[in-house]
């Protein structure tokens, strides 16, 4: 199984710290967020990754260099920003025609990755994706998820205001080589994979509800939760 990892992003709601880092290297616990992610996922079985960079790539770039994963990862650089779903519909060959992980960079778990990958291989039957969820303190500003009894996402409420709950998508994705043919027959010209992709397809994402801490780093207070 192969891996894109989303790093592109300018991280304004992580302005101060991110004026001069990007999001994805951030450290935690004195280690960049990717080297985190590439351990993660390594020790999880995953081979091969790719990473799209934009903000203060040059950063990125040379971590990548430096990293003892370099020979794995294949570097694409967007000179303008694609968006999420335009970055998976430039790259989705990459997953050749296999199932895949498609995630954002900027979340920190503790969860290995290793029982996700292994649920979404018992998926129910007509569910083309599978997703990692959280509880989150904060679902405002998430997208929140409601379920059913074994566990289908049934609606996707993204970024509402309102009593939706607080079970929230993770942005970790685990795509099957059936929703990837579907993404390119219809969804190809899209650009934010969460409002556009997601929220069309009701009883066909199964969600996984890690038990691990889960965090999005994205905003000042969450990154001084967990730095």
């Amino acid at each position: 199984m192969k891996a894109i990892l989303l790093c592109a992003g300018k991280g304004l709601r992580l302005r101060p710290y991110t004026y001069n880092i990007p999001k994805c290297l951030m450290p935690i616990k004195g280690k960049p967020l990717l080297e985190i992610w590439l351990e993660k996922l390594s020790n999880a079985g995953i081979t091969n990754f790719l990473i799209n960079t934009h903000y203060l790539s040059d950063q990125v770039e040379d971590f990548i260099d430096h990293s003892k994963y370099k020979r794995s990862i294949k570097v694409v650089h967007e000179k303008k920003l694609l968006g999420t779903a335009g970055t998976l519909s430039k790259n989705i060959s990459f997953f050749d025609n296999q199932d895949g992980i498609f995630l954002h960079a900027d979340n920190y778990t503790l969860d290995n990755m290793k029982n996700f990958i292994k649920y979404h291989t018992k998926r129910p039957k007509g569910c083309l994706l599978s997703m990692m969820t959280f509880e989150t303190n904060d679902p405002s500003n998430c997208g929140i998820i409601k379920k059913n009894n074994i566990n289908v996402v049934t609606k996707f409420y993204e970024k509402k205001k309102g009593n939706f709950g607080n079970e929230a998508n993770g942005a970790v994705y685990i795509l099957s080589k059936e929703f990837q043919q579907l993404f390119l027959e219809k969804h190809s010209q899209s650009y934010d994979f969460s409002s556009e992709i997601l929220t069309s397809m009701e009883n066909q994402i199964m969600a996984y509800k890690t038990v691990k801490l889960f965090i999005d780093i994205g905003t000042v207070n969450n990154y001084d939760l967990v730095k």
